[in-house]
């Protein structure tokens, strides 16, 4: 019907699904039949959402097949009271006679990436337009809404200046603060970096409410919690919000984590366990002389991913579902490959590009001039193959070549870092709008050890969006 009205000319601009669904919820194609839908050229609602039982996976199921979809645009639930309801024998709503918020209800809260609100349902809703969830504020960062725009294939950017330096104290002698990765929790931002040195590395935590802030804010170091000394380095974290639980990934020779209820506890982490029990075979295999480094995870609504680098020129991909994370990572495969390792070589991140069915990754390269630098792809999934966005030299996502210095040019390398998420839980969702980029740099005199090069943070931030 949707196709002989539109090869007709009749104005059809949405498509509704009822969903009125037994206890085991939608079909395990349903996000597929929304898709296919929407790659019709009309948008898609669930318009009149309904579970018996009201089991909370079957009501996170629906939600997530919704926000997977980018022309997915509404999901109305069919009542708000189980009494209210046209099905009321079989108590499929997010609420039960009372008002009070069943288990559902956070289900549904949490796969929008929202927190709990408070209070029961009044015995008479007042007739006013009104969500049952809606995303915590506190945890997006501080910028204005915005409907998300398509990757432009080239960029620009402008630095700022240092932002983050090291801070030694009697036990600490640190050279170079690096591999940031940041989160807007809270109010605050949330940066967690290697610290490195001759000696070694570990991980640091700081946080701040402003950029402004950042080089006034107290270094802790996590060595002095349950992470604890040797050799930790390149952390990733992420709220998984299925477990309520912070993650922070990071590298120690295996591919590691810790938890924390309290993003900002840094003595809250728990001790390093391993991904996987020994390094898979296939990275042996193709690993060469060069490093297992650079651990990244992010997950869909049905798997969870796990990208790593080997120095030479392999990015590596291993996967679980959600409900195993974060144990069950197994079929690791090379992801993507290059013959030239400088030109694939290190610092993957993978983000889930807000609003539509793209995914954004970016893998650190070394130039012809020796310089640091990001290449960028994109893939319809996480499990797919990439496809080039900005990613040589002539067009970096993000290089020297293409980032304007207007405190002073402090670094001709764009190196490890992160991009600012739209969220901070597993999906890794980031707004194309004006992307900011939290990354490493260093004076362009230094020379020497690796491990000594006097990294320093700093943010870009798109000069050239379209929105």
């Amino acid at each position: 019907m949707v196709r002989d009205f539109k090869a007709r000319g009749v104005p059809i601009d949405c498509v509704g699904f009822q969903a009125h669904f037994g206890t085991g919820g939608p079909p395990s194609n349903f996000q597929t039949t929304l898709a296919n839908f929407a790659a019709l050229g009309v948008d898609v609602q669930i318009t009149e959402l309904d579970i018996a039982q009201a089991p909370t996976t079957a009501y996170a199921n629906t939600v997530r097949a919704c926000m997977n979809v980018s022309r997915c645009t509404g999901i109305t639930v069919w009542g708000i009271r189980d009494s209210d309801s046209w099905r009321a024998g079989e108590n499929p709503l997010l609420f039960d006679r009372s008002g009070n918020k069943k288990p559902a209800f956070q289900s549904v809260l949490t796969s929008l990436g929202g927190t709990a609100a408070t209070g029961t349902v009044p015995a008479s809703p007042p007739r006013t337009e009104s969500t049952a969830a809606t995303r915590s504020a506190s945890d997006t960062a501080p910028r204005s809404a915005s409907d998300a725009a398509a990757l432009p294939g080239s960029y620009s950017w402008s630095s700022s200046g240092v932002l983050m330096s090291p801070k030694s104290d009697s036990t600490h002698n640190i050279a170079g603060l690096k591999d940031p990765s940041v989160v807007h929790h809270n109010g605050r931002w949330h940066v967690f970096a290697s610290v490195a040195s001759a000696s070694g590395y570990n991980l640091v935590y700081l946080n701040f409410t402003d950029w402004s802030q950042a080089s006034s804010a107290t270094h802790h170091y996590l060595d002095r919690s349950a992470i604890g000394t040797g050799y930790r380095a390149a952390p990733q974290v992420f709220y998984f919000a299925p477990q309520r639980t912070w993650y922070l990934v990071y590298q120690t020779g295996n591919a590691s984590y810790s938890t924390n209820t309290d993003i900002s506890n840094p003595n809250g982490w728990s001790a390093p366990r391993h991904f996987y029990s020994s390094m898979p075979d296939i990275i042996r295999q193709n690993i060469g002389s060069g490093y297992w480094v650079d651990m990244w995870v992010i997950c869909d609504s049905a798997n969870c991913y796990l990208f790593s680098s080997d120095d030479n020129g392999h990015l590596y991909r291993s996967q679980t579902t959600l409900g195993q994370f974060p144990n069950g990572f197994t079929n690791t495969l090379i992801a993507a490959q290059d013959p030239n390792k400088y030109a694939l070589f290190e610092a993957s991140n993978v983000y889930k590009v807000q609003d539509t069915n793209q995914y954004l990754l970016l893998v650190e390269a070394i130039g012809s001039d020796g310089r640091r630098y990001f290449r960028s792809w994109t893939a319809g999934s996480l499990a797919g193959s990439w496809s080039p966005l900005a990613a040589s030299e002539s067009n970096p996502f993000a290089r020297a070549n293409n980032v304007s210095f207007p405190s002073g040019t402090w670094t001709r390398d764009i190196s490890h870092g992160e991009l600012v998420r739209a969220g901070n839980d597993q999906t890794l969702t980031v707004n194309s709008c004006r992307l900011q980029y939290l990354y490493q740099g260093k004076d362009p005199s230094a020379s020497g050890d690796y491990n000594s090069l006097p990294w320093r943070l700093g943010l870009l931030t798109q000069t050239n969006s379209a929105c």
